[in-house]
């Protein structure tokens, strides 16, 4: 097996002088060696895009991306809280989600708060009393759950039940080891006095124990009590801790939308399209609450219905905003490695996106701290936790692999537009982060496995999408101008997939390569030109005949180039639109050398494929010729011309009827196969020595291994008549 071939399952190259990569001819970067990198054949290469390209992206379903993240507005805006104006259809809205730097500040926080929080607050279980009777019993309670699941206002609401007045905020900088000094302050009103802590920050260094909880329940006495919030990795010591989850976001629409416009609206605001299509995201509690403020203004005819729908995104791209513009306090360096490897590699499987999610962790801590040599921890965040940060899913399914599929855990974003908005804000909100993200993106085209090389390329079509010239100097050209084969391929569907997502310009790039001086630029133009052909069959092969002829007209022309021209017209033929470029073929056939050998190597190459690629599967061509015939139409003509031009032409006769041998044992294992073949093989003889050729096949071929002729070898040397 070549190294081009190898699986995604296989083990990749990440560094260093391993055995392993000498052994398999690979350099200690991951890449190919010259003597190990081949050329995967285009037929190939196109089945690996196809089943490993994003479902963002849709490959090889005949649509481009349009739309939404990519087709809309880019909103830009600041992350954390909403600071500033979004303007959206030239009417000014001013999003509050949180997460501002009052969130965390001490003091004493507002009765009317309190009261306004009760009137709509929806409790995640359903015996949050009980939790209130366990505060009462125990003064000290630890709420553990995803970071935006309503954590602070379920603590709040706790205090509130109990009767807590007043309630004070402990400033979270306060350390595990500070907290009995957190708790004076605020004079009892009802004989009850509440403290909260919304997410305290642990270190390994420093971790709440036990013996802290013990120390504050002390200095509470009996009529204080304390609600200390903590995220997913927050460290613990013998810490009983209360698991919280998100409410639904719909109960927390409607319970929003009770107070705001009266329970006789509620229905009817909830039966909108666009809140359909918001409830569907899973989104978070803060942000249902934001989108019942608007859909009140909305109600009132101050907000319309494309601020409703554009809501959802602008919601995505703030948490993106926030990931990214964090310190450091909630998600480590190594958290937003993750959270681009899961963006690159979503819906992949998971161990694999957490084994390259470390790989760029390493160049990222590089260009963050230059002195400090990167290391990653053998055994880090949990599974569970870290989706619950990337709010993420879990999931097992099938993967195609080379033995067929295989069952694995994966890993997606709940949103499915996260990768594109977060591949987005990282390349043109973070430039600093670019050094190591295209270190990191040459690594992954050097891997062995094709589902690595082909998210590498989807991830740079999302970048080139929101930067072409940036994309192609630093990543695309150097690509494509590799010696490496295995690099120029991922080229070619990096460029194809930018070209899907509706990117202006890549025909152009191509057009221009396809006569360029460099081959390697030739090389890839052909290739890409054979996956975006479809759509502009008359364009695309006109390019390619150009190629040709430019090709044929070098002192040494290049025998891998003559190869990849016919493998590009061979995707171009089996494509959506066979019969156009069956009749552009056509058209061009005798204008002169280059042309015709372009059209004959294509077609011959095209007639090898079979259903499924199975051995003896039907041929694709064949049954194309089936279809036609039956409907009358002119691709069943054409397919004939094609045929005995290629029979008859010195330099493409060996090639046809070794093609024709294949049809004809496939016809021995298949009665469709056969048929379609015995309507054919008259229409291919009009001459003596036409007749003379085919009856010579079908009398002398041998069966498969050696064995003697087929029995349908007889029946179909029947059919053909004398002329």
């Amino acid at each position: 097996m070549s190294a081009e071939e190898q699986p995604h399952g296989s083990q990749p190259s990440t560094g260093g002088d391993q055995p392993s990569e000498a052994q398999d001819g690979r350099h200690g970067d991951g890449e190919a060696t010259e003597g190990t990198d081949q050329p995967q054949p285009a037929w190939a290469a196109r089945r690996d895009l196809e089943n490993h390209t994003p479902r963002t992206m849709g490959f090889g379903d005949g649509t481009q991306v349009g739309g939404g993240v990519f087709g809309g507005i880019n909103h830009g805006i600041g992350g954390g809280t909403f600071y500033g104006d979004v303007l959206l259809d030239r009417t000014e809205i001013i999003y509050q989600f949180g997460a501002s730097s009052a969130l965390h500040a001490s003091g004493e926080i507002a009765q009317s708060t309190l009261e306004e929080l009760s009137a709509c607050f929806v409790p995640a279980c359903a015996d949050f009393d009980a939790l209130v009777d366990r505060l009462r019993e125990e003064h000290v309670l630890v709420l553990s759950g995803p970071y935006f699941a309503g954590r602070r206002t379920a603590a709040l609401m706790l205090l509130h039940r109990l009767g807590a007045a007043p309630v004070q905020a402990i400033g979270r900088d306060t350390t595990p080891g500070q907290l009995t000094a957190g708790l004076g302050g605020g004079e009892a009103r009802d004989g009850r006095t509440g403290h909260v802590l919304c997410d305290l920050i642990t270190e390994r260094s420093r971790p709440l124990r036990e013996a802290d909880l013990l120390a504050a329940r002390k200095e509470l006495g009996e009529n204080a009590y304390l609600v200390i919030t903590v995220g997913p990795t927050a460290l613990l010591e013998d810490v009983p801790v209360v698991s919280w989850q998100a409410p639904p976001p719909g109960d927390v629409l409607a319970a929003h939308l009770t107070v705001l416009v009266g329970e006789d609206h509620v229905s009817e605001l909830l039966s909108l399209p666009a809140v359909t299509a918001f409830l569907e995201r899973s989104h978070q509690p803060r942000e249902a609450a934001e989108f019942a403020r608007l859909l009140a203004r909305y109600a009132a005819g101050e907000a319309d219905a494309t601020q409703l729908g554009d809501f959802s995104l602008v919601a995505l791209e703030n948490q993106v905003q926030e990931w990214f513009e964090d310190d450091g306090t909630v998600l480590h360096l190594r958290d937003k490695a993750f959270l681009v490897a899961l963006a690159a590699f979503d819906e992949g499987p998971y161990a694999l996106t957490a084994e390259l999610s470390d790989l760029l962790y390493t160049f990222l801590q590089e260009i963050q701290d230059g002195a400090r040599f990167p290391t990653v921890p053998v055994f880090g965040t949990h599974i569970g936790k870290r989706l619950q940060l990337a709010r993420a899913r879990r999931f097992d399914a099938e993967e195609a692999t080379e033995w067929g599929p295989v069952r694995q855990v994966k890993a997606a974003y709940r949103d499915e537009r996260a990768s594109l908005v977060l591949l987005r804000e990282v390349w043109t909100g973070h430039p600093s982060a670019r050094p190591a993200l295209v270190h990191w993106l040459q690594r992954l085209a050097g891997d062995g496995r094709p589902f690595v090389r082909t998210r590498a390329a989807s991830t740079v079509a999302v970048l080139a999408h929101t930067d072409l010239p940036s994309a192609m100097a630093l990543v695309i050209e150097p690509w494509a101008s590799s010696h490496l084969y295995r690099q120029r391929l991922v080229a070619v569907n990096a460029l194809t997939l930018t070209h899907v997502l509706g990117t202006p310009n890549v025909p152009r790039i191509l057009d221009a390569w396809c006569e360029s001086d460099e081959s390697s630029l030739r090389w890839v133009a052909i290739r890409a030109h054979g996956l975006i052909g479809p759509e502009r069959p008359a364009e695309t092969l006109a390019a390619l005949r150009a190629a040709a002829r430019h090709q044929a007209g070098q002192p040494e022309p290049d025998a891998d180039l003559s190869g990849q021209l016919a493998e590009s017209v061979e995707l171009l033929l089996l494509s959506p639109a066979g019969d156009d470029v069956l009749a552009g073929l056509l058209r061009t056939l005798h204008d002169d050398r280059p042309a015709t050998d372009l059209a004959l190597g294509g077609f011959i190459s095209a007639c090898r494929r079979t259903e499924q690629d199975e051995r003896h599967g039907q041929p694709l061509v064949l049954s194309w010729y089936a279809r036609a015939s039956a409907s009358r139409t002119p691709a069943a003509t054409s397919i004939v011309e094609l045929w005995r031009t290629a029979l008859g032409s010195r330099g493409h006769t060996r090639e046809a009827l070794d093609v024709l041998r294949l049809w004809t044992l496939s016809a021995d294992h298949d009665p469709t196969t056969e048929w379609a073949l015995a309507a054919l093989l008259p229409s291919l003889v009009t001459t003596s020595s036409e007749h003379q050729r085919l009856s010579h096949l079908l009398r002398t071929m041998p069966g498969e291994d050696g064995a003697d002729p087929p029995p349908v070898a007889g029946r179909l040397l029947a059919v053909l008549s004398h002329p």
